[in-house]
This record gives structure tokens, sequence and C-alpha cells, in this order.
């Protein structure tokens, strides 16, 4: 499954491996079938997808920025 409405060519699904939480963003580690890969993002954003370690989810690649979006 890949998200339609996003213009991201390099779509990665995956689980949750593991989340470093800080006060202001947070680091969040995706394993896909290719590797690891790892994206910074908002807190605030963490807790709005409520992501935890298992969630699936796809890592969007633009450029040097990685999203996160829930599935």
């Amino acid at each position: 499954m890949s998200i339609q409405a996003i213009n991201v060519r390099n779509q990665f699904r995956g689980k949750v491996r593991e989340i470093i939480r800080g006060d202001v963003v947070s680091e969040v580690d995706v394993e896909t079938p290719w590797g690891i890969v790892t994206s910074v993002i908002t807190t605030r954003s963490v807790n709005d997808l409520q992501l935890v370690v298992g969630s699936e989810v796809v890592a969007l690649v633009k450029s040097t920025e990685v999203s996160i979006a829930k599935l």
C-alpha cells in the first residue's frame, strides 16, 4: 500500500522498531525489508500519530527528509 495523495516516490513500508523521545523532537527507527530508516520528527507528531514500537508505518523519503505516515 502506498500513500497516493502525497507526491513522494520513495515510500518504505515497515514497523516502528524504536522511538527515542525528546522534549521537542523524537527519533523514530522504522524497520523495512531494505533496512532501517530513521526519521527525526516532532514529539507532538509522534503523539498525534500514536506511534509505538510495532506500529505499521510508511517512511516517506524526499531528498534528505524522512516523514512518517501511520497505516
